[in-house]
């Protein structure tokens, strides 16, 4: 059974790798980089906002196995954004 995950520890792990998080600009839409988003207790859903979002994610998904993490790419429903369920096993 997975064990409890936070976003916030995710995102920290991505930047201990030099990866940085996204940010919103309200002229300029989303500058690119990680987002860590709760998905319950023992889910964290993590996206690519702004270009590059397949290499991105094959990015991240490699450093989060390199800190123990569980992940599975997926595409949310109906053709929506790509994203990364981080667990810990």
């Amino acid at each position: 059974m997975p064990r409890v995950i936070r976003a916030r520890d995710v995102g920290e792990a991505l930047a201990a790798g030099g990866y940085e998080p996204s940010e919103y600009d309200p002229r300029h839409g989303w500058e690119p980089g990680y987002r860590a988003v709760q998905a319950g207790r023992r889910q964290v859903n993590v996206f690519h906002d702004g270009p590059g979002e397949e290499a991105g994610l094959d990015a991240y998904t490699t450093e989060l196995r390199a800190h123990g993490y569980h992940v599975v790419p997926d595409q949310m429903p109906g053709g929506g954004r790509r994203r990364l369920h981080v667990t810990r096993p």
